[in-house]
């Protein structure tokens, strides 16, 4: 298979070593290559931009081959799942507990490839399974979407359980929380909820709130820790999705009328309520049944 990965951060990298790793003909363009790439002969066009540039990407992209989005994040001018914006060709989502540096060390990994055409989606899973990184097959592509985008907003907050030493009993807390308001936005959405206990929704969810090295939630452990979110940014020196998505994720559960409180706490600590506020608002909410 010929591929064409568009995208020269950690994750494109990454999965450029998934796909070369299955003895496929990869080309890696990236910003300043991105009118230079061989989109033509291509089989697969994999695209691992920032969800704030994937719109402008799409406008570079040639020929006719399926786009495979690795993105995980909602278009900020929209509103909308990624996926949408792809109108000329057949598309898929690939998503998972895959933090980069381990594929790229190639340790073992599970994933999730998600189309609403079966048959590209198959033909995914046979072109990149191995036995380093195992694919899996989702029909969801609402769901697995909403999943990617969702988990790296609640990582921001269990960054800052992190950084106010709050402990792992409330981090735990705090995530199957997450998992809930997820799952309650995607139920919204038209997603199914078997999705939000997979690879996309529990699996992604908890080694982005755990590992060490996650962007989204060192921001949120350096925000707590008293920087502001450009300087956590700056910090970090990659781009940090969790902070554009939030407000769009806040904004799509307002206009559906869907509770997310955590996802409302990121937005208002991110426009400046301080984060003690924030912790003490949630822990004295009404109790509920769970």
């Amino acid at each position: 298979m010929r591929s064409v990965v568009v995208g020269g951060g950690a994750w494109g990298a990454g999965f450029a070593t998934v796909l070369r790793a299955c003895d496929h003909d990869v080309s890696v363009a990236t910003r300043q290559t991105i009118d230079d790439a061989p989109y033509e002969d291509a089989d697969l066009i994999a695209v691992a931009v920032p969800s704030r540039a994937f719109r402008d990407a799409l406008t570079h992209l040639r020929g006719q081959a399926p786009v495979l989005i690795l993105t995980k994040g909602l278009d900020p001018v929209s509103g909308d799942r990624l996926s949408t914006l792809v109108r000329d060709r057949p598309v898929a989502v690939l998503s998972g507990p895959n933090m980069a540096e381990e594929i790229e060390d190639w340790l073992p990994a599970a994933t999730v490839v998600a189309s609403e055409d079966e048959a590209l989606a198959a033909s995914l899973q046979q072109a990149i399974n191995s036995p380093l990184f195992r694919v899996y097959v989702n029909s969801d592509l609402i769901g697995v979407e909403l999943c990617g985008a969702a988990k790296n907003v609640i990582a921001l907050a269990c960054g800052a359980v992190d950084g106010l030493g709050l402990g792992d009993n409330a981090k735990a807390a705090l995530i199957t929380r997450g998992l809930v308001e997820m799952a309650r936005l995607g139920e919204a959405c038209g997603a199914e909820p078997e999705t939000f206990a997979g690879l996309a929704g529990l699996g992604d969810l908890v080694v982005t709130c755990w590992h060490p090295s996650g962007r989204n939630r060192r921001a949120g452990e350096l925000i707590a820790q008293g920087m502001t979110p450009d300087e956590a940014v700056a910090e970090i020196g990659h781009v940090v999705e969790g902070l554009t998505t939030a407000p769009v994720l806040r904004d799509l559960a307002h206009r559906l009328k869907v509770e997310m409180p955590i996802t409302e706490g990121v937005c208002a600590v991110l426009s400046g309520t301080p984060i003690h506020e924030l912790a003490a608002s949630l822990m004295v909410r009404p109790p509920v049944q769970e």
